[in-house]
């Protein structure tokens, strides 16, 4: 599986929308039990920055924290 954020044109009837800080997640509901006690956190270290995954759900993932396995 893999995290995939994109701009959402419409929210659909059944989409769950969660806000924080201004900011609105929109999740369909077949990727909610993935994606349940997920932190999404935007972060800088040096140079980088970037969205970080905090997936209580996740069993492997690769290097990159883009990609998993529940």
């Amino acid at each position: 599986m893999a995290y995939k954020l994109e701009f959402v044109d419409a929210v659909s009837p059944e989409d769950l929308v969660f806000e924080s800080n201004g900011v609105k997640v929109v999740v369909d509901p077949k990727s909610l039990p993935y994606l349940d006690g997920m932190e999404l956190d935007y972060a800088r270290e040096g140079l980088n920055e970037g969205f970080q995954f905090n997936n209580p759900n996740v069993k492997d993932q690769c290097g990159c924290g883009e990609s998993f396995n529940v």
